[in-house]
């Protein structure tokens, strides 16, 4: 098949594309690199990238041919939403936009979108479970659930077949380190190796589901692989760690700071439709990889 991964050029999406090549796929990539919790843009052989914006109208000529899209590319650090809702809101919801628009043109035959578990906030009961009504707490939940409404909408009006998985905390390998928002596995593993203080936000007591990123990238390709046509996925791994849990077993002295706004004090996947539909299920726990990776 003939695939376009958008952001294909960061964490997400550059383990999207490997896996993509693996697996025989042609590939090419819109990224523009301007995400600022990147230090590095990763790139496979014999992709073919585009250094581009994906909100552009000039970039809607790559999708022709194309079978499969992926879009990853977004905005996608709560507290960076909070202080600047404006880029959030033109490159989440806008960019998501163009992306349906140029699929529908070209007739691509599915697009995966990244949705988040940002989405159920702090009103839904935990496990949480695709039927759950959104709580949106910050910009980043809001624009990534405008998101899925237009697929949603693109779905309904113009037969555009998309699958929506919500990521719940995803790390590993080529995680976001730069800066005081990058994911918690990957700041407190920067902190660990620099001699540096763990930063535990608050009381630390706040609990998340981790999901390995080869594990979400492994849910792009069947979502793709798949018959069905607008879903909503929950990609968690189905249990959850407290930060400080998660501090104990990176290791290393820690000290707590102020606790931050908008964010859930809980996340837990039910995964239970992801299993059904898809035959996905989660291939190592945090415990198992955490620090079997650089």
């Amino acid at each position: 098949m003939k695939c376009l991964v958008t952001g294909g050029k960061g964490f997400i999406g550059s383990h999207v594309v490997e896996l993509l090549v693996d697996e025989g796929h042609e590939v090419i990539v819109i990224d523009n690199e301007t995400s600022v919790s990147n230090e590095i843009f990763y790139e496979v052989p014999g992709v073919a990238y585009y250094k581009e914006d994906m909100c552009d109208s000039s970039t809607h000529s790559y999708y022709d041919g194309v079978d499969w899209v992926f879009h990853l590319a977004a905005r996608a650090r709560i507290q960076a939403s909070l202080a600047n809702p404006t880029d959030t809101f033109i490159n989440n919801v806008i960019g998501t936009q163009s992306v349906l628009e140029a699929s529908r043109h070209a007739g691509v035959k599915k697009v995966v979108y990244s949705g988040s578990s940002s989405y159920y906030g702090l009103k839904n009961e935990i496990p949480n479970h695709e039927g759950q009504p959104s709580d949106c707490l910050n910009p980043y939940s809001l624009s990534k659930y405008q998101g899925e409404e237009l697929c949603r909408l693109y779905a309904g009006l113009w037969d555009v077949d998309a699958v929506i998985l919500r990521y719940f905390n995803v790390y590993g390998p080529r995680e976001p380190l730069r800066g005081q928002y990058a994911p918690v596995v990957g700041i407190f593993k920067r902190q660990r190796s620099d001699g540096d203080l763990l930063t535990i936000v608050g009381d630390g007591e706040q609990r998340r589901d981790f999901t390995y990123v080869k594990d979400v990238a492994r849910a792009n390709l069947l979502a793709a692989q798949s018959d069905i046509n607008f879903e909503v996925l929950n990609i968690g791994s189905g249990t959850n760690y407290s930060v400080n849990e998660v501090a104990e077993l990176i290791g290393g002295a820690a000290v707590n700071i102020p606790p931050r706004p908008a964010e859930a004090r809980v996340t837990l996947a039910n995964n239970d439709k992801a299993r059904r539909l898809l035959g996905w299920t989660p291939s190592v726990t945090l415990p198992d990889i955490i620090n079997e990776y650089a």
